[in-house]
């Protein structure tokens, strides 16, 4: 029966006739070789009775046999209390009706102090007693053991002095005195030490200019009354016509490129202390500009060393011709002659420098006077003898005899 109930089944499904062959096959062959499966009756637990809070009440209605069995209880929809409502009047004391919290305050934990451990009576001052006695004891050891002889001999104790405090001793300013008292002093200092050559009176002079900017740049050249007492070696690039010129009045080397040359490969080796060269030679030098610009020897048309006038360019730097210029510090150092020269050459010398000092004056430089701002400090020494700070008036009058002995 089980075999032919399953081929209706499949029949109901309307299936492919060619796909219920084997079905068939399989239902004969089962049904001739073996029995049909036995059914094994199957028993189920009977139900728990309900609790006696879930059973139901006498009150309710009884179910008829016909209708079906109701839904457990935790299926079963709970009927839900609609939440209160307060009024507005009641909403206004709902923050204040809950508990009142106390504020709870925990003691703050300390650690003991060496103080409020208990100790016996007497012991702690006992303790003390002894521990200082013990260390007095082992610094006396510690005397005792540097004092020991060494090699049989007793070791004096040195005794080192108290420190004392050392008051800085200030040199004292020195007061600027005038021109022909700091010349006679150079002379004197020069004359208490004998030198093995003879020292240059120079000239230190402190402007009052900031030699960062490039309007207030102090830079000049002047020839010298009585020159400066120092052979000068004189070297001219020109060619030609020039060349005969520069040989005819004086200078120590002459040459074009070939001289050029010269000094590149020198090694910084120069044979002479003033260049002097025609317009021509300006681009060619550019090759040795590095080793003439730091030593000042490079020919500048503001100085005068670039001209055509070749030999009068010479005559002047043989006859004393200096070239000053600021440096970093705004401070200008010249030579102005040797100490054997007179105080009146001297003197003249040095009212030339100021009156060429005052001409290259920069423009952009204000609120100052003649020299008031723009001298600060002007200071004569030798060569190795102590600096003297010379009166700006007579500067001043040393630079107005000068301008009067040209102009007559």
């Amino acid at each position: 029966m089980a075999h032919i109930r399953l081929l209706v089944s499949h029949s109901r499904c309307r299936p492919h006739p060619q796909r219920l062959l084997p079905l068939f096959r399989f239902c004969s062959s089962n049904s001739s070789n073996s029995p049909p499966p036995s059914i094994k009756p199957v028993s189920y637990a009977p139900k728990p009775p309900a609790p006696p809070e879930e059973a139901p009440s006498s009150e309710a209605p009884r179910a008829s046999p016909d209708s079906q069995d109701p839904l457990p209880r935790r299926f079963q929809q709970q009927p839900q209390n609609p939440p209160r409502q307060f009024t507005r009047q009641e909403m206004r004391f709902v923050n204040e009706a809950g508990p009142a919290i106390a504020p709870v305050s925990y003691p703050s934990r300390v650690a003991p102090l060496p103080e409020d451990r208990p100790t016996e009576e007497g012991a702690g001052e006992g303790a003390k007693e002894a521990d200082l006695r013990g260390e007095g004891e082992r610094i006396e050891r510690e005397a005792a053991w540097s004092r020991r002889p060494m090699f049989g001999l007793q070791v004096e104790e040195e005794s080192v002095p108290y420190p004392t405090l050392i008051p800085v001793v200030k040199r004292p300013q020195k007061v600027a005195i005038d021109l022909v008292d700091a010349l006679r002093e150079i002379k004197a200092s020069a004359n208490e030490k004998e030198r093995n050559f003879t020292e240059t009176v120079e000239a230190h002079v402190m402007l009052g200019v900031d030699p960062r900017r490039g309007d207030q740049m102090v830079r000049g050249a002047i020839t010298l009354p009585h020159g400066t007492g120092k052979t000068v070696r004189v070297a001219v690039f020109a060619e030609g016509p020039a060349a005969e010129e520069a040989r005819a009045a004086g200078a120590d080397v002459v040459g074009a490129d070939e001289l050029i040359e010269e000094i590149r490969k020198g090694g910084g080796k120069l044979s002479f202390d003033k260049c002097i060269a025609t317009p021509m030679f300006m681009p060619r030098l550019s090759k040795i500009a590095r080793i003439l610009g730091p030593r000042g020897l490079m020919p500048n048309p503001k100085l005068g060393s670039v001209t055509n006038d070749i030999s009068g360019a010479v005559k002047a730097a043989k006859s004393g011709r200096v070239d000053f210029k600021i440096d970093k510090t705004a401070i200008v150092h010249v030579g102005l002659g040797k100490v054997n020269f007179s105080e009146e050459s001297l003197r003249e010398n040095i009212g030339a420098f100021v009156n060429a000092l005052l001409l290259a004056k920069p423009v952009g430089l204000k609120k100052t006077s003649k020299y008031v701002g723009y001298v600060k400090k002007f200071t004569l020494s030798s060569t190795m003898g102590p600096g003297f700070s010379v009166t700006i008036p007579s500067l001043s009058a040393a630079a107005d005899n000068y301008t009067k002995v040209q102009v007559s």
